[in-house]
């Protein structure tokens, strides 16, 4: 069939406005009928983002800050006093926030090997929960924080994948599935970070005075601290998080599996591995890549930490490649590209992301909300977010195994015993993963 510019963009549109699985998107109308009181534990970073769109909305209010880091507790407290008028209480120990009757909700953005225990545990106290990606950091704790959501089915828990709540994402995935790219057997998820230079060495030190560094440890075995650990770089240790394949390859790998509507590969094959940084410096690859083998098409996540261009001239972005066209998304928007051998028949055509649809975080929060107070479908449930997390987690299994891995969805284990290591985290003897 011929396509020109105005008639795809035609059914592209029909196509979004008939699909049932794009975000709950609320209307402005819709006002808030109860106040949410919210709590957040871990205050820097994504976490502060997270708070600043809660309180964006009418009808919240923040009543606790918890954090291990005195400094930016204070900082930030004194924050919400100043937009919000009132001093929320402080707290180090995040059971005193779970302890607190007052709040209905609360925001995890803590560091990764935090997210099941915390999301568990405020479960089972009776909050609801917004929990920062990647939901949980091996695949034994996704499992478990759905089985713990299932048991309380009356508490809404969303896994802040906000893309979710960006309808350009399900426009292009609309436009994968509705065939006109023909088929597509090649999928491509990519980040590159272009850091300009690599971290420095630091070596171990005494952790500073106004941070309770056991309890930021936690569940995670005892290390000296190391500024290259601390804050945003935890995310390049094992021990915490999962690089750059965890950090943003849980928001790419979600739709390069949604379009696809695929589930788990049936094998993982890795490549990458530490270049750009000085021994010491980092944990995780700072150049990765994964082939996940599906039954009609292959998958591939790359990463890297210096480079700051990616394919098609993007630093992030996920690309289905069809026989007669490739769909490139990314947080700008959409576009598509005609195969080369297909060019007269089919011309270039393009689209992008209308400027009302905004970023989805906002979104993503509003929807939360609005699910406290009456009900609805979540953008993000566990379910998603666990998906995405154990694709993920298998990339990185693939990696540090240093071999092609498989996978039985059957028995939900790994035919190679080494990977199979690697579905449990060790905790330390402090902390233990609640049973559900």
């Amino acid at each position: 069939m011929d396509f020109n510019r105005r008639k795809f963009i035609k059914n592209t549109a029909a196509a979004a406005a008939a699909v049932s699985v794009a975000p709950t998107i609320l209307n402005a109308c819709a006002s808030p009928s109860e106040k949410v009181t919210v709590g957040l534990i871990g205050c820097r970073s994504m976490g502060w983002s997270d708070l600043s769109s809660f309180l964006k909305q009418e009808n919240v209010e923040c009543a606790a800050l918890c954090d291990v880091d005195s400094k930016v507790l204070e900082e930030k407290a004194a924050a919400v006093e100043k937009q919000t008028g009132k001093r929320p209480q402080t707290y180090v120990d995040f059971r005193k926030v779970l302890e607190n009757k007052d709040i209905d909700a609360v925001i995890l953005g803590t560091p990764d090997h935090w997210h099941a225990i915390m999301m568990m545990m405020a479960l089972d106290a009776g909050k609801h929960v917004f929990v920062e990606k990647p939901m949980g950091h091996s695949i034994e704790e996704c499992n478990a924080m759905v089985k713990a959501a299932a048991k309380h089915p009356k508490l809404k828990v969303q896994v802040n994948m906000w893309q979710r709540s960006s309808k350009h994402w399900f426009e292009a995935s609309d436009i994968v599935k509705s065939g006109q790219l023909g088929d597509v057997h090649l999928v491509k998820a990519w980040i590159y970070k272009g850091y300009n230079t690599p971290y420095p060495y630091h070596p171990d030190s005494e952790a500073p005075a106004h941070v309770d560094y056991d309890f930021w440890l936690g569940p995670a075995p005892k290390r000296p601290f190391n500024l290259n650990r601390y804050h945003y770089n935890f995310r390049w240790w094992w021990d915490y998080a999962g690089g750059a394949m965890t950090d943003w390859g849980v928001h790419l790998l979600d739709f390069a599996l949604h379009g696809m509507d695929a589930g788990m590969p049936l094998s993982i094959s890795p490549g990458g591995g530490i270049y750009y940084h000085e021994p010491g410096t980092l944990e995780t690859p700072d150049i990765q890549q994964a082939i996940y083998s599906y039954p009609k098409h292959t998958m591939i996540w790359e990463c890297g930490l210096n480079p700051g261009m990616g394919p098609y001239g993007k630093g992030h972005g996920v690309a289905f490649v069809g026989n007669k066209g490739t769909l490139v998304v990314d947080r700008g928007g959409w576009e598509t590209i005609s195969e080369r051998n297909n060019a007269e028949k089919q011309p270039f055509f393009e689209g992008k992301k209308q400027k009302e649809y905004g970023d989805g975080m906002d979104e993503h929060v509003l929807n939360f909300l609005e699910c406290i107070r009456k009900g609805g479908k979540l953008n993000t449930p566990v379910e998603i977010g666990a998906k995405t997390a154990i694709v993920s987690e298998m990339g990185n299994i693939a990696y540090r195994v240093g071999n092609r891995i498989h996978w039985d969805d059957t028995t939900k284990s790994f035919a190679e015993e080494e990977a199979n290591q690697l579905i449990k985290l060790n905790y330390s003897e402090n902390w233990k993963l609640p049973v559900v």
